[in-house]
């Protein structure tokens, strides 16, 4: 994959916790942040499918009511 140069800009004490971070697992601050990313981009993508999935839950009824004939091939 290409990689595409990012600059960004932190107080000294949050690019001391990225470095020493980064050096506690053994890898660049560069692929710190890379990882960090990638793991909030998912986790957001996970917690919206579980939200989904709850709103689901809570309705299912509502949505059996209004719309089970029909799923069914029924005309209502």
């Amino acid at each position: 994959m290409a990689k595409t140069q990012l600059n960004v800009r932190v107080d000294a004490d949050t690019a001391r916790a990225a470095r020493e971070r980064a050096l506690e697992r053994g890898m660049s601050v560069n692929r710190y942040i890379e990882e960090l990313v990638r793991q909030d981009a998912g986790e957001a993508g996970r917690t919206f499918v579980e939200a989904a999935a709850d709103f689901m839950r809570q309705y299912e009824t509502v949505f059996a009511e209004e719309f089970g004939a029909e799923r069914e091939g029924r005309r209502p």
